[in-house]
């Protein structure tokens, strides 16, 4: 069995119960994040800011298990509010520099901090 590393960023808060990613052997599941802005604790007003701040969590997540964007195959995207599929995408193609994962972008009910996104995904190191 591969050995785990938990991975949670740093600022975090301490009690919450469950870690930022988990890599096991050459495989990071990432758990359901939120576009939070660091500075005010709060989802911005803006969507397209919101997502901006969300791929940013993921870039350092990804960055603290030695891996980009590039190594995500599988994301899952929950959004109350799917007519914004158009905006997310339009942030969402520019992370990517090969070929974009495999991805969900689901209807949910609403999300933590009236967020309207929260993406979750595995990536595999290359």
């Amino acid at each position: 069995m591969p050995a785990r590393r938990y991975i949670n960023l740093p600022g975090r808060r301490p009690n919450l119960p469950f870690s930022d990613a988990v890599l096991v052997g050459d495989t990071l599941y990432i758990s359901g994040r939120i576009g939070i802005d660091p500075a005010t604790g709060k989802v911005p007003h803006d969507p397209d800011r919101e997502a901006a701040l969300l791929f940013d969590q993921f870039v350092e997540v990804l960055k603290q298990a030695g891996m980009t964007m590039d190594d995500l195959v599988s994301l899952t995207v929950h959004c109350p509010d799917v007519s914004l599929w158009q905006q997310f995408n339009a942030r969402y193609v520019r992370r990517f520099s090969r070929e974009f994962p495999a991805r969900a972008f689901l209807g949910s009910g609403p999300l933590l901090f009236n967020g309207r996104f929260e993406m979750l995904g595995v990536a595999v190191q290359s």
